[in-house]
């Protein structure tokens, strides 16, 4: 995952996968549920809802393959994380 979002020149990257909670999940077809926070100037003047996107975007065939079935994404400025 780490490797797919290399293009946001990320400061911090951090993964948790979270998926052992979520066994027999009503809806999970597979794929697994996870957790990232990206710090990235590329975010800098870019709404939150579109961080979302620019991450989803960048992952878009994990979802499709049903590796990802759940993802939270935090994703932060270098100004907003270090502050």
């Amino acid at each position: 995952m780490e490797q797919r979002l290399h293009s946001l020149d990320l400061q911090v990257f951090e993964f948790q996968d979270d998926s052992h909670l979520h066994i027999g999940h009503a809806g999970n077809k597979g794929g697994g549920h996870y957790a990232i926070l990206l710090v990235s100037p590329k975010f800098v003047g870019v709404s939150r809802v579109q961080r979302q996107r620019m991450v989803q975007d960048l992952l878009a065939d994990l979802f499709a393959n049903q590796r990802i079935h759940a993802l939270s994404i935090v994703a932060k400025t270098p100004d907003e994380y270090f502050a």
